[in-house]
């Protein structure tokens, strides 16, 4: 049996995300920051497949962000990748091109943590560091709604899939990510 999440505006809810969202969501345009939900979960289903088990969320709606490390000519890139839970990102092809690299691969767990101020597993496309780039697979903004990372692993954040592609440093891309058989 799978429970609702009790959706609540995540401007007035900032002990549910991490400083860093909770900062950029400040400096969003009203309409669209009033547009952001935020619901506590347990942390041992912050993991994709554990939440869609055990609520109401869909694959289909959850939306992972992977940090990756992009290198070329010892100029070392950081940058932020954003997929539907239904397909797996081409960090070896797709994302590799895109950031200029020869070679890319996803961050180790503590790295991800100290660069972005946010807990792993809960890590999220919104208070990245502002001179990262942000790739996102078309898919995501195609969705009426995404369930997304808050920054900490108690909490997931729902936002129309439109608004991501309004995230600083984002390039939505056509088959960033490729869907999982």
């Amino acid at each position: 049996m799978s429970t609702a999440l009790t959706w609540l505006p995540a401007l007035d809810h900032p002990e549910f995300i991490a400083d860093p969202v909770s900062a950029a969501l400040r400096q969003w345009p009203d309409g669209d920051a009033e547009a952001v939900q935020v619901a506590e979960i347990d942390p041992a289903i912050a993991d994709t497949a554990a939440l869609v088990a055990a609520t109401d969320i869909t694959l289909e709606s959850s939306a992972n962000c992977l940090v990756v490390r992009a290198r070329r000519s010892g100029t070392e890139t950081l940058a932020a990748v954003l997929v539907l839970a239904t397909t797996k990102a081409d960090i070896n092809t797709a994302i590799r091109k895109t950031l200029g690299a020869r070679k890319c691969s996803f961050m180790s767990m503590h790295a991800a943590v100290e660069a972005t101020g946010m807990e792993y597993g809960g890590i999220t496309p919104i208070g990245l560091p502002q001179d990262w780039a942000l790739l996102i697979d078309e898919r995501v903004v195609a969705q009426d709604q995404i369930v997304i990372g808050s920054g900490v692993r108690r909490s997931k954040v729902r936002m129309p899939g439109p608004l991501a592609q309004q995230l600083p440093g984002a390039q939505v891309i056509t088959d960033l990510a490729v869907p999982i058989a």
